[in-house]
């Protein structure tokens, strides 16, 4: 009897970041013969597209976008659809820069995320939001053996050219939101991302982990090069700024209205002293 096929080089990097949490885990299991869309997944490509203008903002982006849109106002109990689209922004860019950063740190490779592949459902939450359904054909080179010049880049065209980018054009033109709001929402996200590894990292490992004290100590190192260079240019330098320290912090220049939301309150790196009019 053949012995079963070994799961792809990608799949592993993948299965091994999910490790650190939710927000780093993405489907790869195989589509039923119907295709993720039979399942109310649609490829990260079709949100991007904005559709002609509108009298209506809303009505002048993708399905999708609008379907996450109105998801998350209901769930958080507001009527004002760019605090939802705000939030929905941050939430994306989130589980992108964890996927990228994650794998990036882990195994030194950076996961092909082209937004043609990578499919997005509007209802779903971590981990089953994201879906990667040919990732198995995907191989992963070797890990790098020190912090790469280039790894920065990579994960930056990975998810600023390719997702960040285009979104931020879609989102912004569907919702009214200033430019500056939502790529400060993208530096929170990166630097949340970046902190969620940081503690998986610095946590004794569990049994079954698999990794090495050098693992993490190369992985952290890694880890610290991204964050610097991440930040280091636009449009990610102008969203905040880090405290020094053997644990530093970042605290954003923009605010992202969660203080708006029925019980809301302000984010730990806002910008504002005290939510407004209280």
């Amino acid at each position: 009897m053949p012995e079963p096929a070994s799961p792809a080089p990608l799949t592993q990097a993948l299965h091994t970041v999910a490790r650190i949490g939710p927000f780093f885990a993405v489907r790869t299991d195989p589509p039923g013969p119907a295709g993720p869309r039979a399942e109310g997944y649609v490829p990260l490509a079709e949100v991007y597209a904005a559709g002609p203008p509108a009298v209506d903002r809303l009505e002048a982006a993708p399905p999708a976008l609008r379907h996450r849109y109105t998801t998350v106002a209901r769930r958080l109990g507001t009527d004002e659809l760019r605090v939802a689209a705000s939030l929905s922004f941050q939430g994306l860019a989130g589980r992108l820069w964890s996927l990228a950063v994650g794998c990036a740190a882990l195994t030194g490779q950076v996961p092909n995320l082209e937004p043609r592949r990578l499919w997005w459902h509007p209802e779903h939450s971590a981990p089953r939001e994201l879906w990667l359904p040919d990732a198995t054909r995907d191989p992963v080179g070797p890990v790098d053996p020190a912090p790469a010049p280039d790894l920065a880049e990579r994960v930056r065209a990975a998810v600023i050219d390719q997702h960040l980018a285009p979104l931020h054009r879609v989102a912004a033109a569907a919702s009214g939101l200033s430019g500056a709001l939502l790529w400060g929402n993208a530096g929170s996200a990166l630097a949340g991302a970046l902190g969620v590894l940081r503690g998986w990292l610095h946590a004794p490992p569990k049994p079954g982990d698999g990794s090495t004290t050098e693992d993490r100590e190369a992985a952290t190192a890694r880890a610290r090069t991204l964050a610097r260079d991440l930040f280091a240019t636009e449009p990610l330098r102008s969203t905040g700024h880090w405290s020094p320290g053997p644990r530093p912090t970042f605290r954003r220049s923009t605010c992202c209205l969660y203080y708006r939301v029925p019980g809301g309150g302000l984010c730990g790196d806002c910008v504002l002293p005290r939510v407004p009019g209280r």
